[in-house]
């Protein structure tokens, strides 16, 4: 007897376990790769904007004339933008009223900055953590479609005389499918979330010894 072993045939005629699984797999492949292509858009972005700003800071002659042109601007400031107007606002409300002590101006200054970087870096980690469960979840979810399917598979040769590869192979085939799917859901999330980890974690560098840099800035104004 031929038995046709197409994928699709072997989905449509598995049990409603392992469909059910199968849809699980499906759906969290379709929600990683959604997470991946968002998340490298956002990224990229951020790296773009943090190169421009950097050229334009370091160009430009007057810290408060750039920092009032980055204000009046009225859109939402991210990234770097967002770290040089925290700390230089809380600069310059410190030195409204009237703390002259030079230590009491930077440490608020880089208390602000060391805020603004840690929210905006929990901006960008927002999706990680959903990556993460995928990439360590969905191998284990096909394997439990893959058991389910074998088990059924013996089962069912317990109401024969005589067992042939032939009434063993679709549904061994069905389990694995569900393994396959697993891997596939799974491979993409964690390639992707240390890619992405990776490219967060040199972000903050990056902020980090801006920080620094504009702190050092500072410190020449003021004793100017």
């Amino acid at each position: 007897m031929s038995v046709e072993l197409s994928i699709f045939k072997l989905i449509l005629e598995a049990s409603i376990v392992v469909q059910l699984v199968m849809l699980l797999l499906l759906l969290s492949s379709i929600a990683s790769w959604a997470l991946i292509f968002s998340l490298n858009k956002n990224l990229k972005q951020i790296k773009s904007k943090t190169a421009i700003f950097e050229t334009e800071f370091w160009s430009s002659d007057d810290i408060g004339a750039y920092y009032s042109s980055l204000v009046e601007q009225n859109t939402r400031l991210d990234g770097i933008e967002a770290v040089f107007e925290s700390g230089f606002r809380e600069f310059l409300r410190l030195r409204k009223k009237d703390i002259l002590d030079t230590s009491d101006l930077l440490e608020g200054c880089q208390r602000s900055m060391k805020v603004s970087i840690t929210r905006e870096i929990e901006t960008y980690e927002d999706s990680l953590p959903t990556l993460a469960t995928i990439g360590s979840v969905s191998p284990y979810i096909g394997l439990f479609g893959t058991v389910w399917g074998i088990m059924n598979s013996f089962q069912a040769l317990g109401n024969v005389s005589q067992a042939t590869l032939a009434m063993v192979a679709p549904g061994i085939s069905e389990a694995l499918i569900a393994t396959a799917m697993g891997l596939f859901a799974a491979i993409p999330a964690v390639i992707a979330y240390n890619r992405f980890a990776s490219h967060i974690d040199r972000l903050v560098a990056r902020y980090e010894m801006f920080a620094e840099e504009f702190l050092a800035i500072l410190r020449r104004q003021i004793n100017n």
